[in-house]
C-alpha cells in the first residue's frame, strides 16, 4: 500500500510543487516549456557569472527555495527522485546567456544521473559558444572506504550555493569561482541519520525500519545507509555521527579538530519535528565545542530534505575569516535563513532571572504534627499520580495531545524533590501557597495554570479563620478562581466537574460537630461518580470542546485525576486516624 500524499496526481506532482513556490514568490518564474525556475530579474546579471543547480524533486526547499540574488539563478528540477532531462538544463543555459550572463557555472550533485545529463548539456552548450563550467560536490561523510562513484552530493550543496552566489554577485570571473567553491567542497563533510525511510508519491516506503532501530549514513534518496543503530538518546546519536564523520580512518571524513572554525548546519529530512530537530542542534553544538571546535555560524531548519524521512543530518565546513564573509554575504533566496553575523562558540547564553520578591515578612513555618501529616498526604497523593500515568495519558487521547497523565506526574515529581528538601510548611495557608508556586513553575500547561490558580486562591480563607469551616471557604475560593479564569462550568467535562461535586459535600463541614472523614468520605465518592459521568457529557470546555461527543467514550482525565488525588488524601487521613 503506497503512503498517503496531499496532491493533484503522482505524475504531476513535482510541476505542481514548483509552481506553487514561484506562484507565491514575485521574484522567480517559471521557463516556459520546461521544469525551470529562474529569477525574473536576469537583465540584472549582465557582466556577472550564473548559477544554475537542481536535481531531482522531493527535496525542497532544495534547490529553487535557493534561488535569488547572492544565490543560485535558476533550478532545473526533474521528477521526484529523478535527474532533470538535458533539454531542459540546456534550456535554462541559453536563458541566462541571452540575459548576458558571462559565462555559466553548474553545481551539481554527485549522482550518476546528474552528472550525465548537466556534463550532456554542458557539452552541447559551449558547442554553441556559451562559456559553461561545471563542479560536482561529494559531500557524503558515510563511507570508510571510498567508492569508484565517489561521494554522493548532500545538504552541504547548499553551502555552495551560497558561497558561489556571493562570489559571483561580487564580479568574479567563472574561473575564479570554480577554484574557489572547488576548495571548499573539499573541506566540507555530511552525515545523515534517520528514524525512518521515505515513500516516492504513489509507492511504498524504500525501506523497513524496527521501532527499536535507526539508520546511520543514508541518502537522501531513501536509499538505506551504511549501518543500522539500536534507538538512543539524542545526545548519543549526534556523538556517533560526529565521531564518524571526523575520524581520520574514515576517507570520506572531513578534517575538524579542537580549534577548528566551522559552519554547522543541522537539517531536517523532511519528518523530524522542530522540537526534535532543537534537541538534536543543542546536542550537536555541545558535542563540538566540548571537543575544542569553534562554531562559528550555525544554521538549523529543513534546507534539503527527503521527502517526509523522519531525520536529520550534519554538515560541517571548515572556514576561516574570506569563507565566512561569503557565508555572511547578502541573498533574497527565500530559503536561506537569517543568521546572525556572530560567532556561536564564545558568547553568553542565559541572562540572570531578576530576583523574586519576597513573599511577605512572616515566616514560615514548618516541623511538628502539621507538617508530617502534609508531607504523608502529598507522598500518597504523588505515588497515586505517577501510578495513574499511562491510563491518563490513554484517556487524553481521545482528545488529541495525550499527555494528561505525563503532565500530572511531572507535578508529583516536582513535590516528591520539594519534599527532599526540607518539611513542608505546616500552616495550611503556607502550604497551599508553596505548592501553587510549585506547580506553576513545573507542571505546566493550562492543568498547572489551573491547580495554581485553584491553590492560589484557597489559600486566601486559611489565612485568618481556622477550624473545619475554613476548608469549605477555601474551596469554593479556588473553584471560583478556576471558574473565572478558565471559563468552564460544572457539566462541561473538565477536572471542575470533580472538584465541584467534592466542594458540594464539604459545606456539610460548616454544621457545627462536623466529623472530617465522614464528610470527606461523601466528598470523594461524590467526586468519582461525578468523574465517572463525563463519559455522558459532551465537552464545553478545553481541547475536547473541538472534538466530536462521539469519539468521548472515556471519562475525562482530568476529572479521573482530581478524583483520585482527593481519594489519596482520604485514604491518608484515615490511615492516621486509625
Amino acid at each position: 500500500m503506497s503512503s498517503k500524499k496531499l496532491m493533484n496526481s503522482v505524475t504531476g506532482c513535482a510541476d505542481d510543487a514548483l509552481a506553487g513556490l514561484v506562484a507565491c514568490n514575485p521574484d522567480l518564474q517559471i521557463l516556459q516549456g520546461h521544469r525551470v525556475a529562474l529569477r525574473s530579474d536576469l537583465e540584472s546579471l549582465k557582466g556577472r557569472v550564473a548559477l544554475l543547480s537542481g536535481g531531482g524533486s522531493g527535496h525542497e526547499p532544495a534547490h529553487a527555495g535557493f534561488i535569488g540574488k547572492g544565490m543560485l539563478t535558476g533550478v532545473i528540477a526533474g521528477a521526484v527522485f529523478t535527474s532533470p532531462a538535458v533539454g531542459s538544463i540546456l534550456a535554462a543555459i541559453r536563458a541566462v546567456a541571452q540575459a548576458g550572463a558571462a559565462g555559466t557555472l553548474l553545481i551539481v550533485k554527485n549522482y550518476t544521473g546528474d552528472r550525465l545529463n548537466f556534463g550532456l548539456a554542458r557539452e552541447q552548450a559551449r558547442v554553441e559558444g556559451i562559456p559553461v563550467e561545471m563542479v560536482v560536490i561529494g559531500d557524503d561523510s558515510a563511507f570508510t572506504s571510498l567508492k569508484k562513484a565517489g561521494r554522493r552530493g548532500l545538504c552541504g550543496t547548499v553551502l555552495i550555493h551560497k558561497v558561489a552566489g556571493a562570489l559571483a554577485e561580487a564580479g568574479m570571473g567563472l574561473d575564479d569561482i570554480v577554484r574557489r567553491v572547488s576548495a571548499a567542497a573539499a573541506a566540507m563533510g555530511t552525515l545523515g541519520a534517520s528514524l525512518s525511510s521515505c515513500s516516492v508519491p504513489g509507492s511504498k516506503p524504500t525501506f523497513q525500519l524496527p521501532v527499536d532501530e535507526m539508520e546511520l549514513g543514508l541518502g537522501i534518496h531513501g536509499e538505506a545507509g551504511v549501518r543500522r543503530l539500536k534507538m538512543a538518546t539524542a545526545d548519543e546519536v549526534v556523538k556517533t555521527m560526529i565521531d564518524h564523520m571526523t575520524d581520520p580512518s574514515n576517507e570520506s571524513h572531513v578534517p575538524v579538530r579542537s580549534g577548528s572554525s566551522v559552519v554547522l548546519v543541522v537539517n531536517n529530512l523532511g519528518g523530524l519535528s522542530f522540537l526534535e530537530l532543537g534537541i538534536m542542534a543543542d546536542a550537536a553544538v555541545r558535542c563540538l565545542e566540548a571537543r575544542g571546535v569553534k562554531i562559528a555560524r550555525a544554521l538549523v531548519g529543513t534546507f534539503m530534505s527527503a521527502l517526509e524521512m523522519a531525520g536529520l543530518s550534519l554538515t560541517l565546513l571548515l572556514v576561516d575569516d574570506a569563507l565566512l564573509k561569503l557565508i555572511d554575504a547578502e541573498t533574497t533566496a527565500s530559503a536561506w535563513p537569517n543568521v546572525a553575523r556572530a560567532h556561536v562558540t564564545g558568547r553568553t547564553r542565559s541572562r540572570a532571572a531578576p530576583a523574586e520578591k519576597p513573599e511577605g515578612t512572616e515566616p514560615t513555618a514548618t516541623g511538628g504534627a502539621g507538617s508530617q501529616r502534609a508531607a504523608a498526604i502529598l507522598q500518597r497523593v504523588c505515588a497515586t499520580l505517577l501510578g495513574l500515568e499511562e491510563h491518563l495519558n490513554a484517556l487524553d487521547r481521545a482528545a488529541g495531545d495525550g499527555d494528561c497523565g505525563t503532565t500530572h506526574s511531572r507535578a508529583a515529581r516536582a513535590i516528591q524533590e520539594w519534599l527532599k528538601e526540607g518539611p513542608p510548611p505546616s500552616h495550611p495557608d503556607q502550604l497551599l501557597s508553596g505548592l501553587s508556586r510549585l506547580l506553576l513553575e513545573k507542571m505546566g500547561g493550562s492543568s498547572g495554570a489551573l491547580y495554581g490558580l485553584f491553590l492560589t486562591a484557597a489559600a486566601q480563607p486559611l489565612k485568618a479563620t481556622p477550624g473545619l469551616p475554613a476548608w469549605t471557604a477555601a474551596m469554593d475560593a479556588g473553584l471560583e478562581a478556576m471558574q473565572r479564569y478558565g471559563k468552564a462550568a460544572p457539566g462541561d467535562r473538565t477536572m471542575l466537574d470533580s472538584l465541584w461535586a467534592a466542594g458540594q459535600e464539604l459545606h456539610a463541614l460548616k454544621t457545627p460537630g462536623a466529623d472530617l472523614l465522614q464528610v470527606l468520605s461523601k466528598a470523594v465518592k461524590s467526586a468519582e461518580a461525578a468523574a465517572e459521568a463525563t463519559k455522558k457529557m459532551e465537552a464545553g470546555a478545553g481541547r475536547a470542546s473541538y472534538i466530536s461527543s462521539a469519539k468521548l467514550e472515556q471519562p475525562d482525565p482530568g476529572a479521573v485525576a482530581a478524583a483520585a488525588m482527593l481519594r489519596a488524601i482520604l485514604e491518608t487521613l484515615q490511615s492516621q486516624s486509625a
